[in-house]
């Protein structure tokens, strides 16, 4: 029913954003990764899941089509509800998802909280085959600024950092500065304001 919510971010807090669209404030649930990235931005555009339940209609906003892609694979699975989902995509990734599903990682998946070893088995089982072909890492290459970033954030995580913190850190950097950074440069900045 609906593809996006573009408009200027009224609200934001780690487990909603409301966007006013045309003088209409819609309440978008949204993971920690979408909180991230929807960070200080006053105009903002969110792709949407609508779901329906008996009790509630909610609309969830995300980031990246990839992200909201994920999502709907995952309320597919049975025993995976719309938050658990959510859950689960605030603390992976879509493309580690994508990577956990088609290299099996069991234990990848049972660290997300809430997650057992039954559910983490038939995600794998039920997603296995979905995410072939799907290019999920599109959207994170698709400027500059995005392969630097990533590979930042991989060295921070790598040095034990978490990872939110080295995202923020990160998106901070890179704001700061205006001119072109090398991997390297980003990483130092980065080190600064953690």
């Amino acid at each position: 029913m609906y593809d996006y919510i573009s408009g200027t971010l009224v609200e934001k807090t780690p487990t909603y954003a409301v966007i006013d669209a045309g003088g209409v404030g819609y309440y978008l649930n949204i993971s920690l990764s979408t909180f991230s990235a929807i960070a200080a931005k006053e105009k903002t555009m969110l792709y949407a899941h609508l779901a329906i339940k008996e009790d509630a209609h909610s609309l969830y906003g995300f980031a990246t089509r990839s992200e909201r892609e994920t999502f709907r694979m995952l309320i597919q699975v049975s025993g995976v509800g719309a938050s658990t989902a959510r859950m689960i995509l605030s603390s992976l990734s879509a493309e580690e998802i994508a990577e956990c599903v088609m290299f099996g990682q069991v234990a990848k998946l049972k660290a997300v909280k809430g997650i057992g070893e039954k559910t983490a088995q038939r995600i794998l089982i039920d997603l296995k085959g979905k995410f072939d072909g799907v290019d999920l890492q599109q959207e994170i290459f698709s400027s500059p600024h995005n392969t630097i970033r990533f590979e930042a954030l991989t060295a921070l995580t790598l040095l034990g950092f978490p990872k939110a913190a080295a995202e923020k850190a990160l998106d901070k950097a890179l704001k700061s500065s205006n001119e072109n950074l090398t991997v390297e440069e980003l990483i130092k900045h980065a080190l600064k304001m953690i």
